[in-house]
């Protein structure tokens, strides 16, 4: 991924519209090889798991820094792309999303069913090794079934007019940024700067909001809407970040804590939806049970794991 030159932009030296131009044409130019793979991987479902990543994150970057920089572009052709390239990188996230959710909760079975530590209900010893294999079927049977429509939901996108107009309009972006005449000719530090220091405000003020660490010693599902947006913030501040050409690393290890927390919470609601289903033998709901805990300690570590990085020096506005 070609970032503007480093040392150009920490002096706060060239133009704004230059070095926006420059991210921007990268991540279009990754967008476009990432579709260019995906549709050369046919039925290779690594290759094209591997591809439809690659289109996400180039989506995803895209948009966010039309949200941060808005001002430096065109903004009414700024505020179109970035609501289809949002729409673009949802609808492709929901199918690994349901096949990375079973894996999760298939391999916390298998290893929770063969430790010493998890009790079996009283009178019911082997219960928990018992219940886990109806649980993982039952799973399987409802994340199959969900991640199928997710993937017909994908190919209709793929295929629909929608998408090859975001698909051109992306290959225009890789060697024409639409920018605002006067903005794009200001100085990084006078125009980029401040906008990317927006971005921290936003993400330092979710973040103050979360609950204290001695109030969130159990998790508790209601904070997740919480813990989400500033997972949402933290990815904006950090292309933000990286469009300035700057060490984004320990960013990158605080959002893996909050994909961590995302994927932990989502298997523990999807372990609570089929605790659900009705006339399930008490075996089958204890294991999703135990399961359920299982994830909300994994969500609980995820948020201990993002609290320890966030620091002054990892978050320090630009």
């Amino acid at each position: 991924m070609a970032l503007p030159n480093h040392d150009l932009t920490a002096r706060g030296e060239g133009f704004a519209g230059d070095v926006l131009g420059t991210y921007l044409r990268a991540q279009a130019t990754a967008f476009l090889r990432g579709l260019r793979l995906h549709e050369e991987s046919g039925a290779d479902a690594a290759e094209g798991s591997d591809a439809a990543r690659s289109l996400r994150g180039a989506a995803r970057r895209i948009s966010g820094s039309l949200s941060t920089f808005r001002v430096v572009t065109e903004s009414s052709w700024a505020d179109g792309l970035r609501t289809e390239l949002v729409w673009l990188s949802s609808t492709l996230a929901d199918e690994h999303a349901y096949a990375a959710r079973l894996t999760r909760l298939l391999d916390a079975l298998h290893r929770l069913s063969g430790s010493p530590e998890v009790p079996a209900p009283r009178g019911a010893a082997g219960a928990l090794t018992v219940g886990s294999a109806r649980a993982g079927a039952l799973l399987e049977r409802q994340l199959t079934l969900a991640r199928t429509r997710a993937h017909s939901a994908t190919l209709q996108a793929l295929g629909s007019s929608r998408f090859h107009a975001v698909a051109d309009a992306v290959a225009v972006l890789a060697s024409e940024v639409p920018l605002d005449p006067v903005a794009a000719r200001g100085r990084v530090d006078e125009v980029l700067v401040p906008l990317a220091e927006v971005a921290h405000t936003r993400l330092a003020a979710a973040v103050s909001a979360l609950p204290h660490a001695a109030e969130s010693q159990t998790y508790n599902a209601d904070h997740d809407g919480s813990w989400h947006e500033v997972r949402r913030l933290l990815r904006v501040h950090r292309y933000a970040r990286e469009t300035l050409g700057e060490d984004v690393a320990r960013l990158a290890a605080a959002g893996e804590a909050l994909d961590r927390h995302r994927d932990a919470a989502e298997a523990a609601a999807a372990s609570a939806t089929a605790a659900r289903t009705p006339r399930i033998a008490p075996a089958t709901a204890y294991a999703l049970g135990v399961l359920h805990a299982d994830q909300r300690h994994e969500a609980e570590a995820a948020r201990s794991t993002f609290q320890g990085l966030w620091q002054p020096a990892t978050v320090a506005a630009p």
